[in-house]
This record gives C-alpha cells, sequence and structure tokens, in this order.
C-alpha cells in the first residue's frame, strides 16, 4: 500500500508539468488526496486538495488560476501551468480522510508519496 510520485523535472517560467500520484494496493475513491510542497530552506507548505466523493477541490492563493488537481480510481494528478521560480520545490501526495478545516494540516495524512522535484529555472 503506497502512493507514488512522477512527473517533476526542469521547466522554464511560464511552462508547464503535470504530476502524478499513483496508488499502488488501494483505490483513492474514498480517500482525500492533497499536495504539498516543500522548497529548500522553507516548511513544507500545503498546494491542493481534492475531497474524495464530490471531487471539491482547493488551492492555496498563491496558485489558484494555475494549477488544477484532479483524480481517477488509481492516479492522482497536478496540472501545473504558467510555472513560477517560486513554484520550485519538492511536490509530495498525500491521502486522507480528513475534515475540511485539517486539509493544510500534514499530520492528518495516512500516507505520503516520495515527492518529486519541480525546478522552474531559465
Amino acid at each position: 500500500v503506497q502512493l507514488q510520485a512522477f512527473g517533476g523535472g526542469l521547466v522554464e517560467p511560464g511552462g508547464a508539468l503535470k504530476l502524478a500520484c499513483v496508488a499502488s494496493g488501494f483505490t483513492l475513491d474514498s480517500y482525500t488526496i492533497s499536495w504539498f510542497r516543500q522548497a529548500p530552506g522553507k516548511e513544507r507548505e500545503w498546494v491542493s486538495t481534492i475531497r474524495h466523493g464530490a471531487k471539491v477541490t482547493y488551492y492555496t492563493d498563491s496558485v489558484k488560476g494555475r494549477f488544477t488537481v484532479s483524480k481517477d480510481s488509481h492516479t492522482a494528478y497536478l496540472q501545473m501551468n504558467n510555472l513560477k521560480p517560486e513554484d520550485s520545490a519538492i511536490y509530495y501526495c498525500a491521502r486522507g480522510r480528513p475534515i475540511l478545516s485539517a486539509i493544510r494540516n500534514e499530520n492528518v495524512y495516512y500516507s505520503w508519496g516520495q515527492g518529486t522535484l519541480v525546478t522552474v529555472s531559465s
């Protein structure tokens, strides 16, 4: 039972990447999936969430309008457009069933992917 994150890389400012978070040993249907990121020298921060069930989505203000989160039964995605240097970080996916008020709290998640590095630079 694990999550694996893929899709990071080096991209120029204004470019796009699509991250994938693949589930092994379980399906994502009944889980909320969130994406977090951690830049060098900074704390890990919440980026986006897609809730189980109705699949309602939430985003931190800095990525609204640029990032889109989605998921199917086996994979969650984070489409990142118009990337900026400040988006550079290791991106992690996490699964859980947090209440809405807790989605930004990394301690409520059951398991995490290993992280994938995104570098935005010219």
